[in-house]
């Protein structure tokens, strides 16, 4: 009997084996619906069914035995169902997949054991054997995708649930500020207050982090501005918050757009900062904006170690810091700065991109001039 026939007529005692051997893998805690699991398998075990009766080319037989098959068209197969339930479930992903092994290892000891096995068993042995590597592939991709999407909702929510008390921190101690000025307690005042601000930019950036990696994308609030006075008010603020680190400001050409200053200097911000943190300390942090044509560009500059390619392309991903150690707030870093200066760019259907070349590293955002075409 070929495998595909004898898992057509074994599915039950096959599938009694996979739950059995589900029971014993299921973490402490885990909601284990037995009900999907004894769905899902013979699923998968049709599938698997239906991919050994179909003929398929050397390239093709290689590609699943790869988890690279392309993606089937239609409904999502047993095998992505199959993670995404894994994940709802609070499994982890070694119990997972070892679900998948025990599931190969139940039908290839119940098939050699009913079966005289014949010199054509050996090929249905390897087309199994790649048709449960590609369904592990489906499986672990879903079930990650489930589980990251259930860690940002997660950060989200926390977020969210954070800024009402932050919001009340920050606001008595900016009472606390006005009414301890000139008494001995006014620093510490402004230093409760100095540190709920940084909280909330640190909430705010959870919060954008969340919804941009959920498909949310970046919430914007375009009007016609000029970004020229803008960034230089920003700049302004930062020499003061920044006191060790010179900036320059220049501007040139036509600064006028349809954009969401606000979100333009919230990026600003977060380039210089990350410059006056992995730059060379004191080193001069230079900054132009300039208008030409439809667009515009703004540019943040600094002085310090050459940073390679790979790690440039690396330093936009979220929760990553540089190489480099920070000279100071690194520990109030959540690694968001960079990924909230792309997501802002990208939600002006603009672009952002890093160099480092002759000791600086630079920083360029560009803009359409009407951000509200270009989405």
């Amino acid at each position: 009997m070929r495998l595909a026939d004898f898992i057509e007529a074994n599915t039950g005692r096959i599938l009694d084996d996979a739950v059995e051997f589900a029971i014993t893998q299921a973490p402490a805690g885990a909601g284990l619906n037995l009900k999907r699991l004894r769905n899902d398998i013979p699923l998968i075990l049709r599938a698997i069914v239906l991919d050994l009766r179909t003929a398929q080319s050397p390239a093709q037989q290689r590609d699943k035995a790869e988890g690279r098959a392309p993606a089937a068209v239609g409904p999502e197969s047993a095998a992505t169902s199959h993670g995404r339930s894994r994940a709802d479930d609070g499994f982890g992903v070694n119990q997972m997949i070892a679900e998948y092994r025990a599931l190969r290892a139940s039908v290839l000891r119940l098939w050699s054991a009913d079966e005289a096995l014949a010199a054509r068993s050996v090929e249905d042995m390897i087309r199994f054997n790649e048709a449960i590597d590609q369904a592990v592939a489906e499986s672990l991709a879903e079930f990650s995708r489930t589980v990251d999407s259930w860690r940002h909702v997660f950060l989200g929510a926390l977020g969210h649930d954070l800024r009402g008390p932050l919001s009340a921190v920050v606001g008595t101690a900016d009472l606390l500020v006005d009414s301890t000025k000139g008494t001995p307690h006014a620093r510490q005042a402004e230093r409760i207050l100095s540190g709920g601000i940084q909280l909330g930019r640190l909430v705010d950036g959870l919060l954008d982090y969340s919804k941009s990696t959920l498909g949310g994308g970046m919430n914007l609030q375009l009007s016609a501005c000029d970004l020229g006075p803008a960034l230089a008010e920003e700049i302004d603020l930062l020499r003061v918050s920044l006191p060790d680190a010179p900036i320059s400001l220049q501007v040139e050409g036509d600064t006028c757009g349809h954009v969401d200053d606000a979100r333009i200097r919230e990026a600003v911000h977060n380039l210089v900062t990350n410059a006056a943190k992995y730059g060379d300390e004191g080193g001069a942090i230079d900054v132009s904006l300039v208008g030409a044509g439809d667009g515009m560009a703004i540019s943040v500059s600094n002085v310090g170690e050459p940073v390679s390619g790979d790690a440039l392309n690396d330093l936009f991903d979220p929760l990553r810091r540089g190489s480099k150690t920070a000279h100071k707030g690194e520990h109030s870093s959540l690694g968001l700065g960079l990924f909230i200066v792309r997501e802002i760019a990208l939600a002006h259907g603009g672009d952002v991109a890093a160099r480092s070349h002759d000791g600086r590293t630079t920083f360029v955002i560009t803009l359409p001039r009407n951000a509200g075409d270009a989405r």
